[in-house]
Protein backbone atom coordinates (compact mmCIF):
# COMPACT_ATOMS: atom_id res chain seq x y z
CA UNK A 1 0.00 0.00 0.00
CA UNK A 2 2.86 2.30 0.74
CA UNK A 3 4.58 1.64 -2.26
CA UNK A 4 1.47 2.71 -4.30
CA UNK A 5 0.89 5.79 -2.76
CA UNK A 6 4.39 6.79 -3.24
CA UNK A 7 4.02 6.40 -6.71
CA UNK A 8 0.54 8.52 -6.76
CA UNK A 9 2.90 10.95 -4.98
CA UNK A 10 5.52 10.93 -7.52
CA UNK A 11 3.20 11.19 -10.51
CA UNK A 12 1.01 14.34 -8.97
CA UNK A 13 4.35 15.75 -8.94
CA UNK A 14 5.44 15.28 -11.95
CA UNK A 15 2.26 16.47 -13.40
CA UNK A 16 2.49 19.45 -11.91
CA UNK A 17 6.00 20.25 -12.86
CA UNK A 18 5.09 19.80 -16.50
CA UNK A 19 2.05 22.02 -15.69
CA UNK A 20 5.02 24.80 -13.98
CA UNK A 21 6.79 24.53 -16.99
CA UNK A 22 3.74 24.91 -19.85
CA UNK A 23 2.37 28.16 -17.76
CA UNK A 24 5.87 29.81 -18.11
CA UNK A 25 5.64 29.16 -21.39
CA UNK A 26 2.57 30.73 -22.12
CA UNK A 27 4.46 34.23 -21.50
CA UNK A 28 6.21 33.71 -24.15
CA UNK A 29 3.18 33.84 -26.64
CA UNK A 30 2.06 37.25 -27.96
CA UNK A 31 -0.56 38.19 -30.32
CA UNK A 32 0.07 37.52 -34.13
CA UNK A 33 2.56 35.14 -33.98
CA UNK A 34 2.29 31.75 -35.52
CA UNK A 35 3.44 28.82 -32.67
CA UNK A 36 4.81 25.36 -33.50
CA UNK A 37 3.00 22.75 -31.52
CA UNK A 38 5.45 19.92 -29.83
CA UNK A 39 4.17 16.88 -29.60
CA UNK A 40 4.24 14.92 -25.66
CA UNK A 41 2.55 15.03 -22.59
CA UNK A 42 3.77 18.40 -20.81
CA UNK A 43 3.25 19.56 -24.70
CA UNK A 44 0.05 18.86 -24.32
CA UNK A 45 -0.38 20.88 -21.09
CA UNK A 46 1.22 23.47 -23.37
CA UNK A 47 -1.43 23.22 -26.05
CA UNK A 48 -4.78 23.11 -23.73
CA UNK A 49 -3.37 26.80 -21.93
CA UNK A 50 -2.90 28.23 -24.73
CA UNK A 51 -6.01 27.25 -26.29
CA UNK A 52 -7.55 28.92 -23.09
CA UNK A 53 -5.23 31.62 -23.53
CA UNK A 54 -6.45 32.60 -26.98
CA UNK A 55 -10.02 32.75 -26.36
CA UNK A 56 -9.89 34.51 -22.90
CA UNK A 57 -7.76 37.16 -24.37
CA UNK A 58 -9.16 37.57 -27.92
CA UNK A 59 -6.16 36.72 -29.60
CA UNK A 60 -4.91 35.83 -33.24
CA UNK A 61 -2.20 32.91 -33.10
CA UNK A 62 -2.19 30.54 -35.31
CA UNK A 63 -0.41 27.02 -34.65
CA UNK A 64 1.90 24.61 -36.82
CA UNK A 65 1.51 20.92 -35.19
CA UNK A 66 4.40 18.67 -35.34
CA UNK A 67 2.13 15.38 -35.07
CA UNK A 68 -1.30 14.21 -35.90
CA UNK A 69 -2.00 14.28 -32.09
CA UNK A 70 -1.03 17.71 -31.58
CA UNK A 71 -3.22 18.67 -34.74
CA UNK A 72 -6.28 17.06 -32.89
CA UNK A 73 -5.61 18.48 -29.32
CA UNK A 74 -5.13 22.39 -30.84
CA UNK A 75 -8.90 21.83 -33.09
CA UNK A 76 -10.18 20.50 -29.82
CA UNK A 77 -8.93 23.69 -28.25
CA UNK A 78 -9.62 25.79 -30.79
CA UNK A 79 -6.43 26.85 -32.35
CA UNK A 80 -6.68 27.80 -35.70
CA UNK A 81 -3.92 25.52 -37.42
CA UNK A 82 -2.27 26.27 -40.66
CA UNK A 83 0.63 23.70 -42.22
CA UNK A 84 4.51 24.44 -42.71
CA UNK A 85 4.19 25.60 -46.31
CA UNK A 86 1.62 28.41 -45.02
CA UNK A 87 4.16 29.84 -43.01
CA UNK A 88 6.35 32.56 -44.33
CA UNK A 89 8.21 32.15 -40.71
CA UNK A 90 7.16 30.31 -37.38
CA UNK A 91 7.70 32.96 -34.03
CA UNK A 92 8.27 30.41 -31.73
CA UNK A 93 8.25 26.62 -31.14
CA UNK A 94 7.54 25.09 -28.01
CA UNK A 95 7.70 20.93 -27.61
CA UNK A 96 9.35 19.00 -24.97
CA UNK A 97 12.38 16.53 -24.81
CA UNK A 98 13.03 12.99 -23.09
CA UNK A 99 16.47 13.81 -21.87
CA UNK A 100 18.28 17.28 -21.68
CA UNK A 101 21.46 17.96 -21.18
CA UNK A 102 22.38 20.98 -18.86
CA UNK A 103 25.18 22.61 -19.87
CA UNK A 104 24.55 22.22 -23.50
CA UNK A 105 20.96 21.88 -23.94
CA UNK A 106 21.01 19.25 -26.43
CA UNK A 107 18.26 17.26 -26.40
CA UNK A 108 16.59 13.68 -26.98
CA UNK A 109 13.31 13.20 -28.62
CA UNK A 110 11.47 11.15 -30.45
CA UNK A 111 9.88 9.26 -27.61
CA UNK A 112 6.80 9.42 -29.21
CA UNK A 113 7.65 8.90 -32.37
CA UNK A 114 7.04 12.08 -33.78
CA UNK A 115 10.77 13.80 -34.05
CA UNK A 116 11.22 14.12 -38.02
CA UNK A 117 8.38 16.69 -37.78
CA UNK A 118 9.34 18.11 -34.63
CA UNK A 119 12.59 19.00 -36.07
CA UNK A 120 11.85 20.31 -39.24
CA UNK A 121 9.40 22.90 -37.00
CA UNK A 122 11.59 23.34 -34.29
CA UNK A 123 14.53 24.34 -36.43
CA UNK A 124 12.44 26.12 -38.66
CA UNK A 125 10.79 28.57 -36.05
CA UNK A 126 12.97 31.84 -35.03
CA UNK A 127 13.05 30.53 -31.29
CA UNK A 128 13.14 27.13 -29.76
CA UNK A 129 12.06 26.43 -26.78
CA UNK A 130 11.45 23.35 -24.95
CA UNK A 131 9.18 22.64 -21.77
CA UNK A 132 10.31 19.72 -19.53
CA UNK A 133 9.70 18.63 -16.04
CA UNK A 134 12.87 18.24 -13.86
CA UNK A 135 13.30 14.44 -14.39
CA UNK A 136 14.09 15.00 -18.12
CA UNK A 137 17.28 17.07 -16.81
CA UNK A 138 20.60 15.34 -17.07
CA UNK A 139 24.33 15.81 -16.65
CA UNK A 140 25.54 13.65 -19.74
CA UNK A 141 23.39 12.59 -22.66
CA UNK A 142 22.26 9.27 -24.08
CA UNK A 143 23.38 7.13 -20.57
CA UNK A 144 19.54 5.89 -19.98
CA UNK A 145 17.56 7.15 -23.27
CA UNK A 146 18.07 5.84 -26.93
CA UNK A 147 18.43 7.60 -29.96
CA UNK A 148 15.31 7.45 -32.09
CA UNK A 149 15.87 6.87 -35.44
CA UNK A 150 12.99 7.42 -38.23
CA UNK A 151 13.60 4.57 -40.97
CA UNK A 152 12.32 3.57 -44.35
CA UNK A 153 10.48 0.28 -43.82
CA UNK A 154 12.99 -1.28 -47.22
CA UNK A 155 16.29 -0.07 -45.43
CA UNK A 156 15.43 -1.19 -42.01
CA UNK A 157 18.09 -4.49 -42.70
CA UNK A 158 20.54 -2.01 -43.71
CA UNK A 159 20.45 0.52 -41.26
CA UNK A 160 20.56 -2.07 -38.08
CA UNK A 161 23.91 -3.38 -40.00
CA UNK A 162 25.46 -0.25 -40.43
CA UNK A 163 24.56 0.52 -36.35
CA UNK A 164 26.06 -2.60 -35.04
CA UNK A 165 28.91 -1.92 -37.60
CA UNK A 166 29.34 1.63 -35.17
CA UNK A 167 29.84 -0.46 -31.91
CA UNK A 168 26.18 1.07 -31.06
CA UNK A 169 23.28 -1.32 -29.49
CA UNK A 170 20.36 -0.97 -31.93
CA UNK A 171 16.55 -2.41 -31.57
CA UNK A 172 13.13 -2.28 -33.73
CA UNK A 173 10.32 -0.23 -31.67
CA UNK A 174 7.41 -2.57 -31.32
CA UNK A 175 3.79 -1.45 -30.95
CA UNK A 176 2.44 -2.34 -27.61
CA UNK A 177 -1.12 -3.08 -28.46
CA UNK A 178 -0.93 -4.32 -32.06
CA UNK A 179 1.60 -6.99 -33.84
CA UNK A 180 4.92 -5.60 -35.45
CA UNK A 181 6.71 -2.19 -34.76
CA UNK A 182 5.78 0.89 -34.19
CA UNK A 183 4.50 3.05 -37.47
CA UNK A 184 5.42 6.86 -37.57
CA UNK A 185 3.08 9.36 -38.78
CA UNK A 186 4.63 9.18 -41.88
CA UNK A 187 4.53 5.48 -42.50
CA UNK A 188 7.64 4.84 -41.36
CA UNK A 189 9.77 2.79 -38.42
CA UNK A 190 11.61 3.63 -35.50
CA UNK A 191 15.17 1.98 -34.43
CA UNK A 192 16.30 2.98 -31.29
CA UNK A 193 19.85 2.69 -30.71
CA UNK A 194 21.89 3.41 -27.49
CA UNK A 195 25.40 4.81 -28.83
CA UNK A 196 28.36 7.04 -27.41
CA UNK A 197 27.30 10.79 -27.73
CA UNK A 198 30.03 12.67 -26.41
CA UNK A 199 29.70 14.72 -29.57
CA UNK A 200 26.13 14.91 -30.11
CA UNK A 201 26.47 17.90 -32.73
CA UNK A 202 28.66 15.73 -34.50
CA UNK A 203 26.30 12.50 -34.65
CA UNK A 204 23.57 14.44 -35.19
CA UNK A 205 24.76 14.93 -38.74
CA UNK A 206 26.44 11.60 -39.42
CA UNK A 207 23.46 9.78 -38.41
CA UNK A 208 21.55 11.26 -41.07
CA UNK A 209 24.09 10.48 -43.95
CA UNK A 210 23.17 6.41 -43.67
CA UNK A 211 21.14 5.32 -46.65
CA UNK A 212 17.30 5.30 -45.36
CA UNK A 213 17.49 7.42 -42.21
CA UNK A 214 14.92 10.03 -42.36
CA UNK A 215 15.43 11.70 -39.52
CA UNK A 216 17.43 10.96 -35.42
CA UNK A 217 16.22 12.21 -32.24
CA UNK A 218 19.46 14.33 -31.45
CA UNK A 219 18.03 18.27 -30.94
CA UNK A 220 21.28 20.50 -30.51
CA UNK A 221 19.69 24.05 -31.69
CA UNK A 222 18.09 25.20 -29.02
CA UNK A 223 17.42 28.28 -27.76
CA UNK A 224 16.33 28.28 -24.46
CA UNK A 225 14.72 24.79 -21.78
CA UNK A 226 11.92 25.98 -18.99
CA UNK A 227 12.01 23.22 -16.65
CA UNK A 228 9.38 22.94 -13.96
CA UNK A 229 9.81 22.23 -9.99
CA UNK A 230 7.65 21.98 -7.55
CA UNK A 231 7.78 25.65 -6.29
CA UNK A 232 9.22 27.18 -8.82
CA UNK A 233 10.82 27.16 -12.63
CA UNK A 234 14.11 27.19 -13.76
CA UNK A 235 15.16 28.80 -17.26
CA UNK A 236 18.54 27.23 -18.59
CA UNK A 237 20.40 28.80 -21.33
CA UNK A 238 23.33 28.00 -23.54
CA UNK A 239 27.17 28.80 -21.39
Amino acid sequence: MAKGRRSKSKTTNTEHEKYMAAREALNLIKDGMIVGLGSGTTTNIFIEELGKKITEEELSIFGVPTSFESRILAIKNGIPIVSLDQCDVIDIAVDGADEVERKSLNLIKGGGGCHTMEKIVDYYAEEFVVIVDSSKVVDMLGNKTPVPLEVLPSAYSFVLKELLRRDAAPSIRMAERKRGPVITDNGNIIIDVFMDLKEPEKMEMELNTIPGVVENGIFTKVNKVIVGHKNKVEILQKE
